[in-house]
């Protein structure tokens, strides 16, 4: 099939700037997968990769996010004047302090950790990204923090929907063994006709597709970045507001910006020179 990619290319840069962050190739490719603009095959992939990063070389298609690659700068300060004043900017107070649960927004994709940061970094929660299968050591290093907080700790999950994408959080849950309560947001099989996401054959190959077809009547496989981000942020906040104290959070803001006051009120009497 020919595709019309000057048409597919004006689709998609829609699609990227429809979002208030960042967007990697592999979300945008499932929207577009979603909307039945692209087939779901490993060359419309390839051939969408090809075709936007043409057209971010030639200045007509915006950025995308590469979480895979990072470049790293070391920070410094001119003076201690400037050290100061970056502290008043960035001061914050732990905003999870006197909430009766320890909340956990966790997702089986890495590339959505920005979109969640920008949607919830404000009340403070740690992000997981489970990017499949996780090692023992990342599994390690998170259950030791829940049981360090010594509050009920609830995660709340989004993944695929497909035989692995159902498996990847029972295996972090039982290994990890530490949480109160398990809110899995997305995706369902009745999220996927709810929102009219067009399933794509699943993997006969996985050895955990009989039982997925013993649970749903049938084999498909739907990936949580064809799901549009609003809709997204939506499932999150609602679990998310189950269990978070909004009084409680007041009162650390409040604190929060006494304590800023007090940092710029020094700032200014000469205690950053």
């Amino acid at each position: 099939m020919k595709h019309d990619w000057n048409a597919i290319l004006d689709r998609s840069a829609s699609i990227v700037r429809s979002y208030s962050t960042g967007v990697t190739l592999r979300q945008l490719f499932y929207r577009l997968v979603a909307a039945e603009v692209l087939p779901n095959t490993v060359q419309a992939y390839k051939s969408l990769s090809h075709h936007t990063a043409r057209a971010r070389r030639a200045g007509t298609f915006p950025d995308l996010l590469d979480r895979k690659r990072e470049f790293h700068v070391p920070g410094g300060y001119e003076s201690v004047a400037e050290a100061v004043e970056e502290t008043v900017r960035i001061y914050r107070r732990d905003r999870t302090e006197g909430q009766p649960y320890s909340l956990f927004l966790a997702s089986e994709k890495d590339g959505q950790v920005e979109q969640i940061k920008s949607w919830f970094g404000h009340l403070g929660l740690p992000i997981i990204a489970l990017g499949g299968y996780c090692s023992q050591g990342h599994v390690d290093r998170i259950a030791g923090h829940v049981r360090a907080l010594g509050r009920p700790a609830i995660l709340i999950y989004a993944g695929d929907h497909d035989p692995s994408g159902e498996d990847i959080d029972r295996d972090f849950v039982e290994r990890t063994n530490c949480w109160a309560k398990v809110e899995r947001v997305a995706l369902t099989s009745a999220q996927v006709e709810e929102y009219n996401l067009p399933p794509q054959p699943g993997k006969t190959t996985d050895s955990r597709a009989a039982k997925f077809v013993e649970r749903h009547g049938r084999l498909v496989q739907v990936e949580l970045d064809a799901l549009p981000p609003d809709t997204l942020r939506g499932l999150y906040a609602e679990a998310v507001e189950q269990y978070l104290d909004r009084s409680a959070l007041e009162a650390v803001l409040a604190q929060e910006r006494t304590e800023v006051e007090q940092l710029r009120e020094w700032a200014a009497s000469g205690g950053g020179r």
